[in-house]
């Protein structure tokens, strides 16, 4: 892709419990995208890997010095783009006493280096036993404890979020009045809640925010506990669907970031000049 633009490159895949293999597919969807131009790209949640128990899960977690981040480091490094890793299993800081792990989404600049850690801050705790959806987050992940600084990046300005933190729109807007121009969820909706929910979501927080949204998502049957929504998308500040990388295949789709497009919506309806006071929304409390 040629563009005067940056381009930024979301991913879609379908990670299993073998990590190597899902390395193998991360890395061939990087140089895909840094082949089409891309100067940053955003991976799903669980990108490293997806277990089939709690158990698994905890056991193939990793710590921020691992195997796993460094090898995305040496990648980001040789390509010199920068990378977007969102939900990654990161053991908690007392991991031999409690053996509890971090949801992270972890930035990586084009020189290899970790410049920033967003711990998932809404965990996903939910019982659908209609639509036969059960998962209770809590029970071995730690809730982050705060947003983080948005990072400049070659894109622009970026808010990190991961999936579940999609449906709180008070976290969305603390990143836009911090002067995010992307917001960011990668994902790992189930097939459930995304055909319900997942799109109408991703496009209010662009609309809301007149911020550019990336979600990056997996996408199909992980194990034979597990299957994913997909349909990563890329939404722009007017909330139009830029790109749609549909509910069955592993793919990329590559975006150009317009600032022009985020100033242009902004001066047209300038909804956060039009924001009342903090009071007026906890006038009821």
């Amino acid at each position: 892709m040629t563009s005067s633009h940056p381009v930024a490159a979301v991913c879609q895949m379908t990670s299993t419990p073998d990590k190597e293999a899902n390395f193998t597919t991360c890395k061939r969807l990087i140089e895909q995208a840094k082949e089409g131009g891309a100067s940053m790209i955003f991976l799903p949640e669980g990108f490293d890997y997806l277990g089939s128990s709690r158990e698994e899960t905890l056991q193939l977690s990793e710590s921020l010095r691992g195997d796993i981040i460094s090898r995305y480091s040496q990648l980001a490094r040789k390509l010199k783009v920068w990378l977007s890793l969102g939900g990654f299993h990161e053991r908690g800081h007392n991991w031999e006493n409690n053996r509890r792990i971090y949801n992270s989404h972890v930035i990586i600049n084009g020189q290899g280096e970790i410049v920033s850690v967003y711990r998932k801050g809404h965990l996903f705790d939910v019982e659908l036993t209609s639509k036969g959806v059960s998962l209770k987050e809590s029970a071995f992940t730690i809730p982050g404890p705060s947003l983080v600084p948005l990072v400049q990046t070659p894109v622009g300005k970026v808010g990190l979020g991961i999936c579940y933190d999609l449906r709180f729109p008070e976290m969305s807007s603390a990143l836009q009045r911090n002067g995010a121009e992307i917001l960011t969820y990668p994902s790992a909706f189930t097939v459930a809640t995304g055909t319900a929910h997942w799109e109408v979501l991703l496009r209010a927080r662009a609309i809301e925010t007149q911020c550019y949204v990336l979600a990056a998502a997996q996408v199909g049957a992980h194990h034979e506990k597990r299957s994913s929504y997909g349909h990563t998308l890329a939404v722009d500040p007017w909330g139009v669907v830029m790109a749609d990388c549909g509910g069955t295949d592993v793919g990329v789709a590559m975006v150009e970031i317009d600032m022009d497009r985020l100033q242009d919506t902004r001066r047209d309806m300038p909804v956060q000049k039009h924001r009342r006071e903090k009071g007026f929304y906890f006038s009821l409390d």
